[in-house]
């Protein structure tokens, strides 16, 4: 498959519409409520639409700006746009604790080893920032907050959507440290 660098740039270069070629880059944005969002090239820099339905077709509602991200990219003739989504790179541990720091302002222990648990968003709210998860057969409320989210590659939550996550205990109770969509940890077994 050609690389989306050998096709050239659509700005100032004739691309022939209908090529298609894998990209590496970081999403620059996503608005889940306009439906769209950018990903900007890691060799071209340039700019490349991703349409919902796409990032629904890889199991996901929302992604994080910033995100890591490979993708069949297909230029047309309003520019180029991704098909697929191949990859988008999980959590790293040393980001998530730097995103606890910078919530709460003191270390966290986290386990890399913790299993994913089950859960089902109870409340998320972009404006505040935060938002509850309950793991399945417990009702207590888990601490999710935006930066946690931002760390594991998603922009928000959905009430009554399926994640998995891990916790860490933090000074007013547990909190994940890691958030997963439902499909993608599935596919980590």
């Amino acid at each position: 498959m050609l690389r989306l660098a050998d096709l050239g740039s659509t700005k100032g270069n004739i691309v022939k519409v209908g090529n298609e070629g894998t990209v590496k880059g970081q999403v620059k944005w996503f608005d889940a409520a306009k439906g769209f969002g950018f990903i900007v090239a890691d060799e071209t820099k340039s700019d490349i639409l991703l349409h919902a339905n796409v990032l629904r077709s890889f199991g996901r509602n929302s992604i994080a700006g910033g995100a890591r991200i490979e993708a069949v990219v297909q230029i047309t003739e309003r520019g180029s746009q991704a098909i697929e989504i191949l990859k988008i790179e999980t959590l790293e541990v040393e980001v998530a604790q730097d995103a606890l720091k910078t919530i709460l302002g003191e270390d966290v222990e986290v386990d890399p080893t913790a299993p994913l648990l089950p859960a089902r968003v109870k409340w998320f709210d972009r404006g505040k920032g935060f938002g509850f998860v309950n793991v399945f057969g417990s009702s207590d409320d888990v601490f999710v907050h935006m930066e946690v989210l931002h760390a594991s590659g998603l922009a928000e939550l959905q009430p009554g959507e399926a994640v998995c996550i891990r916790t860490a205990s933090g000074p007013r109770g547990q909190m994940a440290w890691d958030v997963k969509v439902w499909d993608e940890a599935l596919d980590q077994g």
